[in-house]
């Protein structure tokens, strides 16, 4: 029988925070470029510009080589369920069974066939149908997604279900699926994916513009681009700190955690309404060593009143309180991440009111330039902060409140954790490597190369019948001279 924080138990959290940690490079990626390629072809197919589709075009290898890695990591993932959360996964069941049982359906058949219409659909379909196939990966990724935020919500807060005879027994599926975390967790989660996918492209138009490559091709990209993060960063930053509120009334242990808040009540009485610009925990976890705080502003932020009360660690048991280092400093690395994303787009977008958004103009900003290469890689730092965050805030549970985590792992001999744990990081550093190797000869070799939409989509020759156009894209049918075996 396994007993808390033993090393097996520590060795599969390792394990599986290391698996979760690699495959969420790629998934929100995937989701956010997924309607950022819709848009380019859109962009496209209404104005006609063949400058839309080249960059739709370009970009769509970057989108390949990146789902292509976020499929072999959470295959793999899916495995590490079962190998190292096997009672977890037995007890969970009966509601993660139809909850992953949908989202297979959707990433596996409904996205997987899509996305081979719009890989290799080019000049073979209309380009409607091509638009309507790009339109469905988006949509397709994002209901996986959503499931995948089912579940985890559901470990959040686990609504709808009792514990009987150790399996989790749905007793309500809206529920469950509507759990409180998901309101909010699934829409900051989501958002997270538009904002990296946005200064994804952002980045690399400022690379590009400042290797004065193709410079007026990636300032036409850039230019909506700051546009639309003026618009989503402000958004992702409001519905933050509603689900910060959120997890402050159905988790306030995490919230706790995150804010290093050890005392509801000070010495005298009075409520404790500090927030701590930094903290250090003490070794007993029961409170901290060294902290500089602001009184009031955690009252504000959580409660938004000058007085409010906020739930602090010492309501609780000793063994129920989650670790406060991760939580406390991945929560805030997040934050000033979001807020710094915000000064960049409105960076740039005062350049664009300034009339100083022209390649050449640009290029007379090369600070402006480098810290949107910069923004490039901080979402992915963000939404590691804010994954971190979440699980390590849940602990010691796996189902809060409902199934402490040392109850959920697989019985396995050290050894046997170590062998897998190192299988696992050979294996994800290998895919990370190969991804970013191809992702930079994609980028050293530019748009360039990208034939024109004419060589795919063109109109027919005067006189050319129906039966001589192929697809939507009017190419011509070849067929394949049979040939006979003559030694037969």
């Amino acid at each position: 029988m396994l007993l808390e924080n033993t090393m097996p138990v520590l060795l599969s959290r390792l394990d599986f925070a290391w698996i979760t940690s690699m495959h969420i490079l790629w998934t929100p990626m995937t989701i956010g470029m997924s309607w950022l390629l819709f848009a380019l072809e859109m962009a496209w197919l209404k104005t006609g510009d063949e400058r839309w589709y080249k960059l739709n075009r370009f970009f769509e290898k970057i989108f390949i080589i990146n789902f292509g890695a976020g499929v072999a990591t959470g295959v793999t993932m899916e495995m590490a369920f079962g190998i190292l959360y096997g009672p977890f996964s037995q007890a969970v069941g009966p509601f993660f069974g139809n909850i992953l049982g949908f989202e297979t359906i959707t990433a596996f058949m409904y996205e997987a066939g899509f996305i081979g219409l719009m890989v290799f659909g080019w000049g073979k379909v209309s380009k409607g149908m091509h638009a309507f196939a790009t339109f469905n990966v988006g949509l397709s990724s994002t209901l996986s997604a959503m499931w995948i935020l089912v579940a985890n919500s559901w470990m959040q807060s686990p609504n709808g279900v009792v514990l009987k005879h150790g399996l989790f027994q749905v007793t309500n599926w809206w529920h469950a699926i509507l759990n409180d975390n998901f309101v909010w967790g699934f829409p900051h989660m989501w958002v997270a994916c538009l904002e990296l996918a946005l200064f994804v492209f952002a980045a690399v138009s400022s690379w590009f513009i400042l290797k004065n490559r193709n410079a007026d091709l990636f300032t036409k990209l850039l230019k909506p681009t700051l546009l639309a993060l003026l618009i989503v960063t402000p958004i992702q930053i409001f519905i933050g700190d509603t689900l910060g509120r959120d997890v402050a009334m159905t988790q306030p242990t995490s919230l706790a955690a995150m804010e290093g808040h050890y005392h509801t009540y000070l010495p005298n009485g009075k409520v404790n309404t500090g927030w701590h610009l930094i903290a250090f925990p003490n070794a007993k976890n029961d409170g901290n060593s060294f902290a500089i705080t602001i009184p009031h502003v955690l009252s504000l932020l959580e409660t938004h009143t000058w007085n409010g009360k906020v739930t602090g660690m010492d309501s609780f048991p000793a063994k129920d309180r989650p670790d406060v280092w991760v939580p406390f400093y991945a929560f805030r690395a997040m934050v000033a991440i979001g807020f710094f994303l915000f000064f960049v787009a409105l960076w740039g977008n005062w350049l664009r009111l300034r009339g100083q958004f022209n390649a050449q103009a640009l290029r007379k900003h090369p600070w402006f330039l480098r810290s949107v290469v910069f923004s490039g890689f901080l979402p992915y730092l963000a939404i590691w902060c804010g994954w971190w965050t979440r699980e390590i805030g849940r602990q010691p549970w796996v189902v809060y409140n409902l199934m402490r985590t040392y109850q959920g792992v697989s019985h396995m001999s050290v050894g046997q954790e170590i062998f897998w744990f190192t299988g696992y990081i050979v294996f994800e550093l290998v895919v990370w490597s190969g991804a970013w190797y191809f992702f930079s000869r994609v980028i050293r070799k530019g748009a360039d190369d990208i034939a024109p939409s004419e060589s795919l989509f063109h109109h027919p020759d005067a006189g050319e019948t129906d039966a001589g156009r192929a697809g939507g894209g009017f190419a011509k049918p070849t067929f394949a001279k049979p040939t006979m075996d003559k030694s037969r």
